[in-house]
């Protein structure tokens, strides 16, 4: 095999490593021929024998490479070159388990350990252009030992990202993605050679175009009612056609009352599921089309909600029911409903400042505040835009964001990654901004301290450390309420085309493109996806996955993709495994079965139930009751209703209606994209 010798590197005593002289010219390529039959190979590169790592040396000579070739079509070229030199892997290797998911085209790569302990790779796509791709990364760590290969970071492969035709993001994409599934590979192997124990693969539910299968019995207790009982969904069903009931109920809900609910949902359109923000939505469109009761699965706030904005509307007459004679509770809401809240904004009432509060806090904490500093509330999914027009739109403004600390730690870490983006790359997010302006605004943005969700709390620790290890090549999804080592694992993943960090809308649209995008390429797939919220949304997520997998099957060309919807749940929450429970193969993956908790629920301080405890107070047989009851004319479930907020602000003016109006600041800013001029008014006089 013919050989090339890089030009030679001075390395000074810290190993910092700077060219001496690359006299590449544009026709010389890193290596010249590939005649054998198996894959590129280190060896076919002769590199002076050092102590220094090799992978740095040779990221410069291939970054260099391509910077000396001037025009885009001629480092396409390069690249095509180097595929048609590139042998195929052997059919046997060409299968599901040695995917590497998130890349465009199909892509292969299977990692071996020979007998000297040194990495041995080989890639494979059924694209030329990442074809390319795959035989540099080979190139580049093929032979090392597997500390190297693990060592490089997908940032070391920045130099590699030039200006190529094309989706320029994709491409960056296929770099990095290859290089996950690489070190992934190489890290378990490792595991093995040293007797490690393996992780125990979490409890996940696979959705085909035939079904569901459970793995786990954590699994199992989320799928018992994707399919439920046509006789239970029947009798709700003619309670609320009979007495004009609509339902809107959140995501997180108990799975055997969405799982009635979806499949109701069909006979009677008054029936909404979605985040809180759409909830008070839905519920006056139902009133619109005369329900006479609505009846609100979820915690109290949004109840709330529901009845001020129904009463904002017109609809006083329209009565709302929670689902339990009790408090319905909610860690984070109960957070800002205290004095230490108000004392965190007792210094932004002393300046020109914003109060952004989440959407998901009660009405009097909104009613409260609102007094003391002008308010308008965010959701997960509009509140970096919300921030961002709003310093661009007063000066020398100061933001106090709460009360989810979570939240407002990603953000804050958010913007200080936008401060090493370039000026393009900030515009795109926000037409006004650019790095200076982030720069300039960190100092004034503040956020709460004291406040966080007991479920999102729970994602952290061995679960975070577990998803490094065992699931890094998945496509990781995260509320951006999640602890900060969750939100950095997927926040890394999304740059990479392979996550998502937002609201729970926004994860549910995510995992939909990435099935409608395989569908549409008509190739055989398996997507894996980590769930990094509360597990109550696997019966939406499966009915949208359902929804798009059941037609591609009426197709006798159609391929067949497989959706694994994996559950992060701590080991102290998972049983062990029995002996009679045994592996299943979807394709030739082996998925493992892993029992989880035989409640279903496998909280631990942890982290990974992902359950709430407050959304499961929202039983089957609550809803039956309170609906069997109505109208309520004898007051047997009046400890249900939402009643109206009649107390007053401490100046003076109603709870509710003080407290709507940051709800109705968003919704302004929602259909203008600027903060409304009531409350930039409100900013600059109080």
């Amino acid at each position: 095999m013919a050989t090339t010798t890089l030009f030679p590197l001075s390395i000074n005593p810290n190993h910092v490593l700077k060219p001496k002289r690359f006299i590449l010219q544009p026709n010389q390529p890193l290596f010249k021929s590939l005649k054998s039959k198996t894959s590129i190979s280190c060896s076919a590169v002769a590199f002076p024998k050092t102590t220094n790592p090799v992978a740095p040396l040779k990221l410069l000579g291939l970054a260099e490479e391509f910077r000396s070739l001037q025009e885009p079509a001629d480092r396409m070229k390069r690249l095509l070159h180097y595929a048609e030199l590139t042998p195929p892997m052997e059919e046997t290797a060409r299968v599901d388990r040695n995917r590497v998911m998130g890349c465009t085209a199909r892509v292969w790569v299977e990692v071996k350990i020979d007998g000297e302990g040194k990495v041995r790779l080989t890639a494979d796509s059924d694209s030329e252009i990442t074809k390319g791709f795959c035989a540099c990364l080979v190139w580049v760590l093929d032979g090392l030992e597997p500390e190297e290969v693990v060592k490089v970071s997908t940032e070391d492969l920045v130099g590699l990202n030039v200006g190529l035709p094309g989706t320029g993001r994709s491409r960056v994409n296929t770099w990095h993605n290859v290089l996950v599934t690489m070190q992934k590979k190489t890290k378990q192997l490792v595991a093995e050679r040293e007797g490690k124990l393996k992780f125990e693969p979490f409890p996940s539910l696979i959705v085909t175009d035939d079904g569901v299968v459970p793995k786990g019995s954590y699994a199992e207790a989320q799928a018992k009612y994707l399919f439920p009982d046509e006789l239970k969904v029947g009798e709700l069903v003619n309670v609320l056609k009979e007495k004009k009931i609509g339902v809107v109920a959140h995501f997180y809900m108990d799975p055997e009352v969405q799982g009635i609910l979806t499949a109701a949902q069909k006979q009677w359109p008054h029936i909404h599921i979605s985040d809180s923000l759409v909830m008070a939505d839905s519920a006056v469109e139902m009133a619109k089309a005369g329900c006479k009761f609505i009846t609100v699965l979820g915690v109290d706030f949004m109840s709330e909600n529901v009845r001020a904005i129904l009463d904002q509307a017109g609809f006083n007459e329209v009565d709302v029911y929670r689902m339990s004679d009790e408090l319905i509770g909610c860690s984070l809401a109960d957070a800002a409903a205290t004095s230490t809240y108000m004392e965190y904004l007792e210094p932004a009432s002393k300046s020109t400042s914003l109060h952004v509060i989440y959407i998901n806090t009660k009405l009097e904490t909104k009613a409260y505040a609102h007094e003391l500093v002008p308010t308008i509330t965010c959701t997960s999914s509009n509140v970096i835009q919300t921030i961002l027009q709003a310093f661009a739109q007063v000066p020398d403004l100061s933001i106090w964001y709460g009360p989810d600390s979570y939240m407002g730690a990603n953000i804050v870490e958010l913007f200080q990654q936008m401060t090493v983006m370039t000026d393009e790359e900030v515009a795109a997010i926000h037409p006004e901004h650019n790095v200076d302006s982030i720069k300039s605004l960190l100092p004034r943005l503040h956020y709460f301290q004291d406040g966080s969700c007991i479920v999102h709390h729970l994602f952290g620790n061995e679960v975070v450390e577990k998803i490094k290890e065992m699931y890094c090549d998945a496509f990781l999804t995260a509320h951006l309420e999640v602890p900060g080592e969750m939100f950095s694992l997927a926040m890394e993943a999304k740059r990479r085309g392979m996550g998502v960090v937002g609201s729970t809308s926004n994860i549910l649209d995510f995992i939909k493109d990435r099935v409608q995008e395989s569908l549409d390429r008509n190739i055989d797939d398996h997507l894996q996806f980590v769930l990094g919220t509360e597990s109550g949304m696997i019966t939406a997520i499966v009915a949208a996955v359902r929804s798009l997998l059941e037609p591609a099957k009426s197709s006798s060309q159609g391929a067949k993709v497989t959706v694994e919807i994996v559950f992060p749940v701590s080991s102290e929450s998972i049983s062990t495994t029995t002996p009679s429970l045994n592996p299943v193969e979807v394709g030739d993956i082996i998925l493992h079965v892993v029992p989880g908790v035989a409640s279903g629920e496998g909280c631990s301080i942890h982290g990974g139930c992902a359950s709430c405890p407050y959304m499961k107070m929202n039983s089957l047989s609550s809803l039956l009751t309170v609906c069997s009851h109505l109208p309520d004319k004898e007051n047997v479930i009046s400890a249900y209703k939402a009643e109206r907020f009649k107390l007053q602000t401490p100046n003076g003016q109603s709870v509710a209606d003080v407290g709507c109006e940051p709800i109705l600041h968003m919704r302004n800013f929602q259909a203008t994209k600027k903060l409304p001029e009531k409350l930039v008014d409100q900013i600059l006089h109080t």
